[in-house]
């Protein structure tokens, strides 16, 4: 199924992502304007699948400022099953999508990114597989650590991640406090972190226009990898 929205020429493309012959195919959505600079994979979070108003509203911002993506669903939501895949599966489905996104646009620059347990799935592939011609991850709200638990181990990780990385983060995120996602950021050479004023993990700041600052900050840092 191909759209069109002749309002800025954004055309869209929905079919099924082969992750692997036991994992079976989920659902994915390209996301293009008329002529794009870069292509992003652009994962969900835990709690909701591609089609959630925050990564819909996401993606079409993008593509306002020149961005592709494809957007996919892990197999847990594909399957509606309320536990979120193991890395093994998840990191699968990044792999294929990475791939796609490579056959879709193979002349464009790809990035990596992903909403909370979608941009960590994506950091710990990219960690482990150097390899793939991605040229920089983008998290739309690291999940540190469980709230009300503060650490810092689930970002061990990132010390092997070769690439540019940016961390949007909101200033109220309950699973990445301010001190320990700003300590983490200073000890990775790659890594950009914005803060986002207010907002809480789900990028919700009153009446401010979160959506656009991320967007903005998004395209800034892009244009400078490009």
């Amino acid at each position: 199924m191909i759209s069109f929205n002749f309002a800025f020429i954004m055309s869209t493309q929905s079919f099924k992502l082969e992750v692997s012959p036991t994992v079976g195919t989920v659902s994915a959505k390209y996301i293009t304007p008329a002529k794009p600079e870069c292509i992003f994979t652009l994962a969900h979070g835990a709690g909701a699948g591609m089609d959630h108003i925050f990564m819909e509203t996401l993606a079409e911002a993008l593509s306002k400022v020149g961005i592709a993506t494809l957007r996919f669903n892990f197999p847990f939501t594909e399957n509606k099953k309320g536990r979120p895949d193991s890395p093994a599966v998840a990191h699968a489905t990044i792999e294929a999508a990475i791939k796609k996104a490579h056959e879709l646009a193979p002349k464009l620059p790809l990035f990596a990114s992903g909403k909370s347990f979608g941009g960590r799935m994506s950091s710990q592939y990219l960690a482990a597989h150097s390899d793939n011609n991605v040229a920089g991850i983008v998290f739309y709200g690291f999940p540190l650590h469980p709230a009300g638990k503060p650490s810092i181990e689930r970002a061990d990780h990132l010390k092997e991640i070769k690439m540019p990385m940016l961390f949007l983060q909101g200033s109220k995120d309950t699973l990445a406090t301010w001190d320990l996602i700003e300590s983490v950021c200073s000890s990775l050479k790659k890594a950009t972190l914005v803060k986002l004023e207010g907002a809480d993990h789900s990028f919700k700041a009153g009446k401010k226009d979160v959506m656009s600052l991320l967007v903005d900050e998004t395209k800034k840092w892009v244009e400078k990898r490009l």
